[in-house]
């Protein structure tokens, strides 16, 4: 694998649909279904492929490729990604909190089955969206394992890929999900991966409201990220000084904000 981007979408934003959750800090993370639109339309005139986290990690087949990933499992993974993804003969990965099926604005179960059938690939988010870095080992179990089984009870197919729920990740929960039988596990540190990246730590690139198109297109030639990366380092520092909760409690005030 060459340097390869994976993109991290949530929730698209559609005319007329009531969102998830309407906090700032959960929209800076929504996006429109028309930019989705014109982002899967620069992949493809740039000569990218857009793939799922497995044909991202696999070596066979040849060309330049951008795993896509959703997190959440909201309903618009269904209604909105994955016709305008076969519009342009893309894959995706769709990482689906498991305790959120069903939830008003999210996957049914029904909905569910019907994306994986139609070849899209589903991923583990958790089963609550816990941040996982401070569980026990019990709790990680039910939030790792036992979400994995629930999935694949729906789907009645193997679940094969996690990502950590505001990309909280350390090397414990990295063993729980190998140990679990993920082959691969999903953070939000920005970066582009390779063939020489750990599979239990995949970098991705958060896609946000407001993105331009041409920071965009740099990203998926994993360019112009240091930035992102210095961000990264900064928030990781004042988690380690605050602690997650009162960090939780600052970032919330901070994003919460209204804008002057």
């Amino acid at each position: 694998m060459i340097n390869t981007a994976f993109l991290m979408y949530h929730e698209l934003e559609t005319p007329g649909r009531t969102l998830c959750e309407d906090g700032a800090g959960y929209l800076r993370y929504v996006i429109s279904d028309s930019d989705f639109c014109r982002h899967l339309a620069s992949i493809k005139n740039a000569g990218f492929k857009g793939v799922s986290v497995s044909a991202a990690l696999s070596t066979n087949g040849a060309g330049k490729k951008v795993a896509i990933t959703f997190d959440d499992g909201t309903e618009t993974d269904l209604t909105v990604a994955a016709p305008l993804l076969r519009e342009f003969g893309f894959n995706a990965t769709f990482y689906v909190v498991a305790g959120f099926v069903g939830a008003t604005g999210y996957l049914s179960k029904k909905q569910l089955v019907e994306l994986a059938g139609i070849g899209c690939e589903i991923g583990c988010h958790s089963m609550s969206h816990r941040y996982l870095s401070n569980l026990s080992d019990h709790d990680l179990q039910i939030e790792i394992a036992g979400a994995k089984a629930r999935l694949e009870g729906i789907i009645g197919a193997p679940v094969d890929h996690f990502s950590c729920p505001g990309g909280r990740w350390n090397r414990r929960i990295a063993l729980t999900a190998r140990e679990s039988g993920y082959k691969s596990v999903a953070t939000s540190r920005t970066g582009v991966n390779d063939s020489t990246s750990d599979s239990y730590a995949l970098s991705r690139i958060a896609v946000k409201r407001g993105t331009s198109l041409a920071d965009f297109d740099r990203w998926c030639r994993g360019e112009g990220l240091m930035p992102r990366k210095a961000t990264d380092s900064v928030f990781a520092a004042a988690k380690g000084i605050l602690g997650t909760a009162a960090y939780e409690r600052v970032r919330s005030r901070i994003l919460d904000k209204p804008a002057n």
